[in-house]
């Protein structure tokens, strides 16, 4: 028994420092790809802003800026038609492979989706970068595991620790990362995944941090401009007022958002679906970006100017000598159409950033509202950042991240209690109208393009595994315990139940065929030693 014990001790230090190593490689390397992918990005989109405003006051360039956006949509297409991983957010793809049921390889996706979301951004689409970082962050943990000759588990893990450095780069918000790990991409807390997500954040922040003063990058708050004052009971009304009213909207624009996406699916010519299907959000987002220039770019420029110290949002300028309520209005309806419309053509773009702008824009017009209701003005700048939490979380269904996420990015902690409260609103009202995560459901359309598979039964002995619960390991994809044999015994199977040397398990999947040896290596790696179907991985009889 002392033996055994002393083996368990030593794998798990071996393995404790593999994924420490591996997540200190990671961040490392991705720290410096996703800075430079961000500087870039930032150059990218006030360009787009520059010469937007230069052929507004030169209409005669119009022509020359729809054959530039034809061209952009023609060779994102191409792009997306030889890579289709690549399209869209990045966010289900990263999440997918990090779980393992999603395989991609690193080099093509690094490369493909910082090729095509620099060109979607140049041309000024409602896109941001935090999905194209996480997806390149993931791609740079996969292929630094491949090069290293790391096993399946730990490449997962590396993909993890990747995907959460890119998005804390990205937000120059390090919580918000390693949350992102626990109720995204695993939903469960385990050593292993705090472990690979912490120190890969941690050291990609530190590079960045090095890197931020020579390549002008913002060491403060992304929205730092954002005053707000103490708030009281009488400002609950208001705030879950504000609450219903944007979920509401989320809600609509996730099914507005999914219908779309089942339209553009019919767009089926043959050799030029993808080229077609990039030609809408290309041309949309040129006659968007000459309409109003709040409505185009990541939303970031659009969200910084509604901060001041009165509400008064002085910087928004008036579209066509509109009041200002009229000009939010637009500039929020047009991001709707043109964000929705990305999601449904699958741009590859994140879409994180348009939904903050959504939800700030829908802000800013309530806190109008609200102050000719008699709320006090200097608590607008509360109700905008309090709608932009609230419409993320309605959309993607993540609360932990929405709340850290807004406290990192604003830098306050002085409306905690009323986007608390904003936020359990909006999952109230998605669990009554029975919406989903928005990139679970469009991982699960990824998955339904893959073939289906068989089912596998397979029999395990414990080794790896010993001392550790079921809920702890991290089980390859579809993997399900069905009994537990100890000792002559049988032991219902649950998460919470500790395994022993020795214990047998069956455990039951459906793998497909191409990642079946995968499937094999990740059971052997991270539970034991396969004693039945272990040389073909056929199913017992």
């Amino acid at each position: 028994m002392k033996q055994k014990a002393k083996l368990k001790l030593r794998h798990g230090l071996y393995r404790g420092a593999e994924i420490a190593a591996a997540g200190a490689l990671t961040g490392a390397f991705v720290g410096v790809i996703v800075t430079l992918f961000n500087v870039l990005v930032e150059m990218c989109e006030e360009f787009a802003r520059g010469y937007y405003g230069y052929i507004l006051d030169h209409p005669a360039f119009v022509p020359l800026l729809f054959s530039g956006l034809f061209l952009g949509a023609v060779v994102v297409g191409g792009l997306v038609r030889f890579l289709p991983i690549i399209r869209g957010s990045g966010f289900p793809q990263t999440e997918g492979a990090a779980q393992g049921l999603l395989r991609f390889k690193w080099y093509k996706v690094l490369t493909g989706m910082f090729a095509a979301s620099l060109v979607v951004i140049f041309f000024g689409l409602s896109a941001g970068s935090e999905g194209p970082s996480l997806m390149i962050g993931g791609a740079v943990g996969d292929g630094l595991g491949a090069m290293t000759k790391r096993s399946f588990s730990v490449r997962r893990y590396q993909i993890t620790g990747g995907a959460c450095a890119g998005l804390a780069v990205a937000l120059n918000a390090p919580l918000t990362g390693i949350v992102f790990a626990y109720e995204e991409t695993h939903k469960r807390f385990t050593p292993e995944v705090f472990a690979s997500s912490f120190i890969s954040v941690v050291v990609a922040m530190i590079i960045r941090s090095a890197l931020a003063a020579p390549l002008g990058l913002f060491a403060r708050p992304v929205f730092y401009g954002f005053h707000f004052a103490e708030t009281s009971l009488s400002f609950l009304p208001y705030a879950l007022l504000a609450a219903a009213i944007v979920s509401a909207l989320g809600i609509a624009f996730y099914f507005f958002a999914l219908t779309l996406r089942k339209l553009f699916r019919k767009i089926k010519p043959k050799h030029f679906v993808w080229g077609v299907r990039m030609l809408i959000p290309f041309m949309l987002a040129g006659a968007v970006g000459l309409i109003s220039v709040w409505a185009m770019g990541s939303g970031k420029f659009f969200i910084e100017s509604l901060a001041s110290e009165t509400g008064a949002f002085e910087k928004i300028g008036p579209l066509f000598s509109s009041p200002l309520w009229v000009t939010l209005l637009i500039a929020v309806l047009l991001r709707i159409v043109v964000t929705a419309c990305n999601i449904g053509a699958e741009t590859p773009c994140c879409t994180s950033f348009p939904f903050f702008a959504i939800g700030a824009g829908t802000g800013a017009l309530l806190s109008l509202l609200f102050v000719k209701m008699g709320m006090p003005a200097e608590l607008s700048d509360t109700v905008v950042i309090l709608c932009l939490a609230t419409f993320f979380a309605t959309v993607v269904k993540a609360p932990f991240t929405s709340i850290i996420m807004t406290i990192e990015l604003t830098g306050s902690f002085t409306y905690l209690l009323p986007v608390v409260l904003a936020v359990t609103v909006s999952m109230l009202l998605g669990r009554i109208f029975r919406t989903e995560p928005l990139y679970e459901r469009l991982l699960e359309d990824f998955l339904e393009e893959g073939k289906k598979a068989e089912k596998l039964t397979l029999r395990v002995r414990v080794g790896a595994a010993a001392g550790s619960s079921i809920r702890d390991i991290l089980w390859p994809p579809t993997a399900l315990i069905t009994s537990i044999e100890r000792g002559g015994e049988n032991i219902p199977a649950s998460g919470g139940v500790q395994l022993a040397a020795d214990d047998i398990l069956t455990v039951e999947g459906t793998p497909d065929e191409s990642a079946k040896e995968e499937y094999l290596a990740v059971l052997r790696d991270s539970v034991g030693e396969l004693i039945s179907g272990a040389e073909t991985g056929d199913t017992p009889k």
